[in-house]
């Protein structure tokens, strides 16, 4: 049996860029009467049981040594479609017993340690690599497989990996065995991956859906989508900590800048704002121009009183982002004209209806309700009272520490009119 630890405890360092996700521990597998056509039956009729790669990749390899092929470290890399990733990667270690998961940010890219390492070659070229490590001159090794000769492993192999489409996946073995692998061996394993590889594509597929649903709809929503949460209508009622922000001056804003910049502007100032929601444990649902519209859900896992500390921690954050955005004179200073980016939050507590919303064609998943439309207007107050964060009172009522009181103010959609309340210094 595979357990999914958290502790995190075997040597490997990863490079700069390269970020450990997750670790599978494992038990060390050891050859039995396992022959290259059960491996092959399993790959056929089994494996597509597995739902997530790092067990998937993990079991494969567990089922290679155990028929017989000396393999003690593998890796295997997946290219994706992310907006700040360029892959994700699993590295299985026989030796010492773990399997893991890591991601590598676009930046690792230009760092030696991939433009060094052969899958750059794999990755980049589409070779095919193979080297028999003893009878490899010093100075013509990597520094990867420096490190893979001292350790002890005798052969390293990389190869491209065909699924279709133009994503470049690669897949690594190394043994330790004192002959490297056999001539049968090298070609059974090649054989076996090609059937592995159907099963890296799809996982692969899964994983870029995962992402662009994350990136264009909040991970909530985008889990709810890829579950089959897609008709019409259907959703959820949900109590929810509700955000609506909106910028300050953006029509004379977009008047003064050209088109990309004020795409840039707009940028960082969602970086600042959605940044902020996020990191706190937010659901960024939408942008509207230059207005977003976030949840903080809560539910058995969180309370109403943790849902209002962290909207209020978000917006405070928030705002400080933005005045030091605003106060830094490196940021965006190609462009003239856009200081200083100001903003108008509203934060208001109530039930909202999580679900699919529009056309039959063109659906949103989005928050609808009168408490959207409360926060919504509330916002809109922030212009005229002069604060740019505004608290209604039923999410005052959640928070344990002091606020500022405004006062009460007619909304239009509220019967009755609503007390208001602001955070200390946000005047």
């Amino acid at each position: 049996m595979t357990e999914l630890k958290r502790d995190i405890r075997a040597s490997y360092t990863y490079p700069a860029g390269v970020h450990l996700q997750r670790r599978l521990w494992i038990e060390p597998a050891q050859p039995a009467e396992l022959s290259e056509a059960g491996v092959k039956t399993w790959l056929l009729q089994g494996a597509h049981y597995e739902q997530d790669l790092l067990d998937l990749f993990a079991a494969f390899m567990g089922r290679l040594v155990t028929a017989g092929h000396p393999v003690h470290r593998a890796t295997l890399h997946i290219g994706t479609l992310h907006p700040q990733l360029f892959a994700y990667g699993w590295m299985w270690n026989g030796r010492e017993g773990y399997c893991d998961e890591f991601k590598v940010e676009e930046a690792a890219l230009t760092t030696d340690s991939y433009r060094k390492n052969p899958i750059y070659r794999v990755i980049e070229h589409g070779e095919e690599i193979r080297q028999f490590l003893p009878s490899v001159p010093e100075e013509c090794l990597s520094p990867l497989l420096k490190e893979l000769r001292t350790e002890g492993y005798t052969e390293y192999a990389a190869l491209p990996m065909q699924t279709g489409g133009n994503l470049h996946h690669t897949v690594t073995l190394a043994t330790c065995h004192a002959d490297g692998f056999s001539e049968h061996q090298y070609a059974t394993l090649r054989d076996l991956l090609d059937v592995f590889a159907l099963h890296v594509g799809r996982h692969a597929i899964k994983r870029i859906a995962q992402n662009v649903m994350a990136t264009y709809l909040g991970e909530a929503a985008g889990e709810k989508v890829l579950a089959g949460n897609i008709k019409r209508g259907s959703g959820e009622p949900i109590e929810a900590i509700v955000w609506a922000s909106d910028m300050r001056g953006s029509t004379d804003l977009s008047n003064k800048l050209a088109n990309d910049e004020m795409l840039a502007v707009l940028n960082r100032y969602f970086e600042c704002l959605a940044g902020a929601v996020i990191d706190r444990g937010g659901e960024v649902l939408k942008y509207i121009g230059d207005g977003l519209l976030a949840v903080f859900p809560f539910n058995s896992d969180t309370t109403e009183h943790e849902a209002a500390q962290a909207a209020v921690a978000a917006a405070t954050d928030a705002l400080a982002r933005l005045d030091k955005l605003n106060s830094d004179p490196a940021e965006l200073a190609g462009i003239s004209g856009w200081r200083p980016l100001r903003t108008g939050i509203a934060l208001h507590r109530g039930e909202v209806f999580f679900g699919n919303v529009g056309a039959p064609q063109r659906l949103d998943f989005t928050v609808t309700g009168q408490a959207v439309n409360v926060a919504s207007r509330v916002e809109g107050l922030t212009k005229t009272l002069g604060h740019p964060l505004l608290i209604t009172e039923p999410v005052a009522r959640s928070l344990p520490h002091m606020l500022t009181p405004l006062g009460t103010q007619e909304v239009k959609g509220v019967r009755a009119p609503l007390a208001l309340y602001t955070t200390p210094g946000q005047d």
